[in-house]
């Protein structure tokens, strides 16, 4: 299967400002990029570099006026849905790789302390493993509300806990969190998820938040917001939560004026448009 992947970011900036992007397909994708052309408009010099997560991140002093990142490009993927592993094991947390010990900690929006007594009381009694990732993620699914208008950049899992309402990265980082109460670490992904095998939203395309837990020896995908296998997920970053992920970040006022995103099937006469 290709996958047509791309985005358009439309600044307009007051005066100068560094930022930084998170915009690149994540290195482990990038053996499946078949093509891909970036813009970014006017020229500015960047500094290309591997943050901590592996994230490529990308480094730049915006000049005033409008500022345009665009991207477009053809993915190749395997077509198959998420995969399921009901078997897959908890590891005691003294058996767990080092590197896994961070994503079992508080972070910005993941308040593992707060909140460690309502997930021992919800899925103490549930089967350890595969089984009570998956309770969580019912769990999320069931009590929390899907809704744009819902968006807040400060809301985190215990915000979402209390109001029931938050867009995906909201049940993202609420699953996560519940799971790293259980002593199960849990990462948050962010990348391109398009209407690939179910109904195609009326929604306008945006980027996709869902989250990654370790259980028998590897990462597996997991998400809360739809609760369901989906096809064609392609990872940009990951990191703690959304501070780590965020695909841009501006070091001072950088309004927002256009955005778009694109992610859907496409043919092999498609790659033509790339020669």
């Amino acid at each position: 299967m290709l996958i047509r992947i791309g985005h358009e970011l439309i600044f307009d900036l007051k005066e100068p400002v560094a930022m930084s992007l998170l915009l690149d397909v994540h290195p482990e994708r990038a053996g499946d990029v078949v093509a891909y052309q970036q813009i970014i408009e006017p020229h500015i010099e960047t500094r290309r570099f591997t943050d901590g997560f592996g994230n490529i991140c990308t480094r730049l002093q915006a000049p005033a006026g409008k500022v345009r990142f665009w991207a477009d490009g053809i993915v190749r993927d395997s077509g198959e849905p998420d995969a399921v592993f009901p078997d897959a094991a908890q590891h005691p947390v003294s058996e767990l790789p080092d590197e896994c010990l961070q994503f079992l900690l508080n972070s910005r929006y993941c308040e593992v302390d707060k909140l460690v007594p309502l997930a021992w009381d919800l899925f103490g009694e549930t089967p350890e493993g595969w089984p009570r990732v998956q309770a969580i993620c019912d769990w999320v699914h069931q009590k929390v509300t899907f809704g744009y208008p819902f968006a807040r950049a400060t809301k985190s899992a215990a915000d979402v806990i209390i109001e029931r309402m938050g867009v995906c990265r909201d049940f993202a980082h609420t699953a996560t969190t519940l799971c790293r109460c259980m002593n199960i670490p849990a990462r948050y992904t962010t990348g391109y998820l398009g209407d690939i095998g179910v109904p195609r939203s009326p929604n306008p395309m945006d980027f996709s938040g869902w989250f990654e837990v370790y259980l028998g020896g590897k990462w597996h995908t997991m998400d809360a917001r739809h609760n369901k296998r989906r096809i064609g997920r392609i990872v940009m970053a990951r990191g703690r939560d959304a501070t780590d992920c965020a695909l841009t970040t501006s070091y001072g006022s950088a309004p927002l004026v256009g955005f778009r995103v694109w992610t859907h099937e496409v043919g092999e006469e498609a790659l033509k448009e790339f020669e």
